[in-house]
């Protein structure tokens, strides 16, 4: 008997999903948990499985379109049934209608990028299709990226594409694209570059008094899943918390001739990172201060037995932290093999939920981009977070003698709900303590 195909809950924090892409066509036929979708959670692109085998009779829900949990987005039953009534039902339910015209700025359009086999984790770009841009004059550097002339006054080209043809100065005339319509995808410009396509355009004329300017052309592309969450949830944590902020200096010598020794022994994809000690070190330092491992509850203090270490990766719609479980108990090989599979599932978008909920404690750290010093966001309901900068080569006095010593500073955003301006600076006391002297992890 044909049904509505609702919206399924994807991930523990989703409440509404965009499809991404369908697998199924209207009128393929589909068996017991066969994939039906591709959406776009707040965290990651998951599979729509089927819990029956059926019919794919119709797509109420498009690429590109979000739906709320329990919308209806496809009719699904017994090849050649009447589905009149579910289709007036929906219909009248206001589900099925199509949306209103939307401004060019706020026009969707299916997401094209053909997506990895995604297992459960990460997050999809979301694209759209580039809308006209004003008819007011404007540079052609403005808009080429954007949409340029074709037969129907214009190219379509996706906001990812049109930013790789930008920064590696790919005419968009000369390449054909193999999305819907003809519309140029990520895929189209990475086969022109490796076809030798990246060559500089030409130069534009140099800018004078005469030359005409209008306002500068705009696109505006439609927030991720990923992007709207991260968005509530920073909101959330800087203004309910109380948030104040350490900042320590911490020399960083010993630990970088620790690392040194260590990688002397290993093969080169075993090697470890500066940052992998600093995330075994702030594991074993947790321990020594619960009330840094510890999170607010309302009437409780929830203080973990463990230091399972969230550690954020960079992706394309923002920010992810993966978590290494029990890291006050894990080596640095192991620590670091560890978090180079979380990264690769991170950026692969293959990230389990359990793999990146749940942390006791973050780090931040943005030194290889040559960062020096920032701070950090509190992911709630954890009580803190480090924001490490890189180690540079600094002049120090040491002795009553002016030395060159690698020097990184370390900010710690704390909730003061649980920490205390003191806790957080013995805590960080420990931590600059054991970098600088790691056999005081021993102790």
């Amino acid at each position: 008997m044909a049904e509505k195909f609702l919206m399924p809950k994807l991930s523990p924090t989703m409440e509404e999903g965009q499809i991404s892409r369908w697998v199924k066509n209207e009128g393929d036929k589909f068996d017991a948990n066969e994939t039906l979708a591709e959406v776009d959670t707040d965290k990651a692109t998951m599979e729509m499985t089927a819990l029956a085998g059926g019919t794919l009779l119709k797509i109420l829900k498009g690429e590109g379109e979000t739906a709320a949990l329990g919308e209806p987005i496809a009719i699904i039953g017994n090849s050649g049934e009447d589905i009149s009534a579910l289709l007036k039902e929906v219909s009248s339910n206001g589900a099925a209608k199509a949306a209103p015209a939307a401004a060019p700025s706020e026009q969707r359009v299916p997401a094209i990028e053909k997506p990895e086999t995604v297992a459960k984790e990460g997050e999809k770009e979301l694209e759209k299709e580039t809308p006209e841009v004003s008819t007011a004059p404007a540079p052609r550097a403005a808009t080429a990226a954007a949409s340029a002339p074709a037969e129907t006054g214009r190219m379509i080209v996706s906001p990812i594409a049109a930013r790789m043809a930008a920064e590696n100065g790919v005419d968009l005339k000369s390449v054909t694209g193999s999305g819907p319509n003809g519309r140029i995808i990520k895929r189209d410009i990475e086969e022109a570059l490796a076809g030798g396509a990246n060559k500089p355009a030409a130069a534009a004329k140099p800018f004078s008094p005469s030359t005409v300017v209008g306002a500068s052309a705009f696109r505006d592309e439609p927030t991720s899943q990923m992007r709207r969450v991260i968005a509530s949830r920073l909101a959330e944590s800087i203004g309910p918390i109380p948030t104040f902020y350490l900042t320590v200096e911490i020399e960083m010598d010993n630990a970088l001739a620790l690392r040194k020794q260590i990688n002397a022994k290993l093969s080169d994809d075993e090697k470890i990172s500066v940052n992998d000690i600093i995330v075994k070190v702030a594991a074993m330092a947790l321990q020594k201060h619960s009330f840094v491992n510890a999170s607010y509850q309302d009437k409780t203090i929830r203080f973990y037995e463990q230091a399972d270490i969230g550690v954020a990766v960079a992706v394309d719609e923002g920010l992810i932290t993966p978590v290494v479980r029990g890291a006050n108990l894990k080596g640095f090989a192991e620590i670091s093999a560890e978090i180079k599979d979380l990264a690769a599932k991170a950026k692969a978008k293959k990230l389990q939920p359990e793999e990146y909920t749940g942390a006791t404690f973050s780090i931040s750290n943005l030194g290889m981009f040559g960062i020096k010093e920032f701070t950090a966001i509190i992911n709630p309901p954890e009580s803190g977070i480090l924001a490490v900068g890189g180690a540079t080569p600094t002049p120090v006095v040491r002795d009553g003698e002016v030395v060159i010593r690698n020097m990184m500073q370390v900010t710690m955003s704390c909730d003061h709900r649980v920490v205390d301006g003191a806790t957080g600076a013995k805590f960080l006391q420990t931590f600059k303590q054991m970098l600088e002297n790691p056999v005081m992890m021993l102790l």
